[in-house]
């Protein structure tokens, strides 16, 4: 059986267990990352979440996906592929570490791109916080056991906040 999905409160304690996954994944990289994006729900002050930090590793190009590949695997990542996501790598995080999620995505990957839009759409308009924290605790409710249908249900309001998120950045 899936373990259940379990929405909590947001805690400031996650912008603080970010910078401390960050810190070796930013040591191990050296100048390979651009920047290290803390971004998912964590990321956003007030919004209700799966206590799980997910992080974007930004690199100038896939081309740099072997060292970059390399060099996490020292610290216990390993490497799950785009998991059909164009632009964006998956990893394991290693299992000394929080649970939590690291993707990798060149800077001008649409995955990235969305993800930003996401996150900072939604830092700006509370009432979006608001309404997005209720949907959720609605979905992990009735999918308490189903990440996927979870997840699907969820996807109408994400494509509509990104694409507004998107569309400002523009």
């Amino acid at each position: 059986m899936d373990e259940p999905i379990i929405i909590v409160d947001y805690n400031p304690y996650w912008s603080k267990l970010f910078e401390e996954l960050r810190i070796p994944v930013a040591n191990v990289l050296g100048d390979l990352a651009l920047t290290i994006e803390h971004v998912g729900s964590t990321s956003v002050p007030g919004l209700p979440a799966k206590p799980i930090i997910d992080i974007d590793v930004v690199v100038k190009s896939t081309t740099l996906l072997p060292a970059v590949i390399t060099r996490l695997a020292t610290l216990g990542y390993v490497h799950e592929g785009d998991l059909g996501i164009s632009g964006r790598e998956a990893f394991v995080w290693p299992p000394s570490t929080p649970r939590h999620h690291l993707y990798v995505c060149p800077k001008d990957s649409e995955a990235l791109q969305r993800h930003l839009a996401f996150r900072d759409y939604l830092k700006e308009h509370p009432d979006e916080v608001v309404r997005y924290g209720q949907l959720k605790h609605e979905l992990a409710k009735k999918f308490s056991f189903d990440r996927s249908a979870y997840t699907n249900a969820k996807d109408e309001y994400i494509q509509m906040i990104t694409n507004i998120g998107i569309s400002l950045r523009s």
